[in-house]
């Protein structure tokens, strides 16, 4: 179907202007991304915060870190301000750290891919367990995006199930719950903030494109009395999506967001407000992600079985929207291989679900340096270096980072997206302001006032 001289295709009902036949800014025909993590959760009862761009280095060397993402030939970066330090009250935030680098990125022509909430809040929020979180964080978003105008591509809230699942069900971060109360409760605030955030962000930037990062999860049953309690799991891994994306849950989660204090019109808040037509199904694939499941419904990993290939089509056939590979890793070990073969594993997997038929825009290893503790989960402060980066923590190219930077060579060039109808109309840092990137958002205002006048109608999904 063509509308106005740009090709469409339908998602949860609804056309989504995807991309220019002509006469429009550059489209993106594959995303290759790394990203510099913004991780920020408390531990210890709330009494020690957990900085990642303070214990790798960030804070001292983003300018020599936004050089690496340039000598990689990376364009796509997964950054964003530090939430703790960037709003200070409702309201109220310091620009300073924003202001200087992301004015660098401009300069550079880096599409940032803004991840705004990663794990945690400002301690005078206290938690995930705050109802006025999902409010407080949307005018952060709108505040944002109305002073960085040319930001198109955004991550809200950053794997918003697993937030919940290790702040307030394992008990290891932030409000350090348990229960099932706990969970549920982190997780509709979590989801909400996501939703409400691409609400401001689209009355700001009507082209807005929202990539989700999010865990791809499945849990295999270890004997015929775990079938039970491991198709629970792979029911509740799809929460946070099914929420964020309007898509009904089944009845026994219905049931179970119910008696965990989730109430009906809260359910119903998440139904009648997708935006599921402006986002990217991006999804994260560790070693970790699948899980043995025991008759009691303890867990344990169970190392890659399934694979991103498997488990991305069963996130794909439930939303249907076009994926990205959003973050991947593994430690290089004492072979000095280990983090090579996997990038390579997990790039041959992106190449199967793609030629399967799934709309696949991108790929990333996360992220540009090594990480910290996160050998703990970030439960513990040992400052042990993960080493898992592209770069290690002296900013020196690991293998990995040779491996990748060789495969964007190989493949950015010759990996076009299936059909025009599925390119991803990114607009460069630098075309902010020319005359086809302002034809854009006009024709996505036009579309968005379409979509509220119909949600207003009752037409909405």
């Amino acid at each position: 179907m063509n509308l106005d001289g740009r090709a469409v295709f339908y998602s949860a009902g609804r056309a989504l202007t995807l991309a220019h036949i002509s006469g429009g800014p550059a489209i993106s025909a594959f995303m290759f991304a790394t990203g510099i993590e913004n991780s920020i959760p408390t531990i210890r009862g709330g009494t020690l915060r957990v900085d990642q761009m303070e214990s790798c280095g960030h804070y001292l060397h983003w300018r020599k870190d936004f050089d690496l993402v340039e000598e990689m030939g990376i364009r796509y970066l997964r950054y964003g301000p530090p939430l703790h330090t960037t709003l200070l009250g409702d309201g109220r935030y310091d620009w300073e750290f924003a202001d200087v680098t992301f004015a660098d990125l401009r300069r550079r022509d880096i599409v940032p891919i803004v991840d705004l909430c990663h794990f945690g809040v400002p301690d005078w929020i206290g938690n995930f367990q705050n109802p006025d979180f999902p409010e407080i964080f949307s005018r952060y978003a709108s505040a944002f995006a109305r002073r960085f105008p040319w930001v198109q591509v955004y991550t809200p809230v950053n794997e918003m199930f697993i937030c919940a699942q290790f702040s307030a069900k394992y008990g290891w971060w932030n409000e350090e719950g348990t229960t099932d109360q706990t969970f549920v409760t982190a997780l509709k605030h979590l989801v909400k903030a996501n939703v409400r955030a691409m609400q401001e962000i689209l009355k700001v930037r009507a082209d807005a494109i929202f990539i989700q990062s999010e865990s791809s999860e499945y849990f295999h049953a270890e004997n015929p009395a775990a079938i039970g309690p491991a198709e629970i799991e792979n029911s509740k891994r799809f929460l946070s999506l099914d929420l964020n994306y309007g898509h009904r849950v089944d009845s026994a989660m219905y049931e179970y967001l119910r008696d965990s204090g989730m109430t009906q019109d809260e359910y119903h808040f998440f139904l009648g407000n997708s935006l599921a037509h402006h986002c990217i199904l991006g999804n994260d694939y560790y070693w970790t992600n699948e899980h043995r499941v025991s008759a009691s419904g303890a867990t344990r990993a169970s190392g890659e079985i399934f694979g991103y290939c498997e488990i991305t089509r069963q996130y794909y056939q439930r939303y249907r929207l076009p994926v990205m590979h959003t973050e991947t890793n593994i430690a290089e070990g004492p072979n000095g291989d280990e983090a090579v073969n996997w990038l390579w594993k997990e790039w041959a997997n992106v190449l199967r679900v793609r030629n399967d038929g799934v709309p696949t825009v991108g790929f990333t290893w996360y992220s540009l340096t090594d990480q910290m503790d996160w050998d703990t989960a970030l439960r513990e402060p040992n400052m042990r270096v993960h080493p898992v980066g592209l770069y290690d923590l002296n900013r020196e190219i690991r293998a990995v980072g040779r491996s990748y930077q060789q495969l964007i060579q190989d493949w950015g060039v010759v990996l076009p997206t299936q059909s025009v109808c599925l390119a991803v109309p990114i607009v460069l840092p630098s075309e902010h302001e020319e005359p086809a990137s302002e034809r854009q958002r006009s024709d996505a205002r036009k579309l968005r006032s379409v979509e509220l006048a119909a949600d207003a109608g009752g037409t909405s999904s």
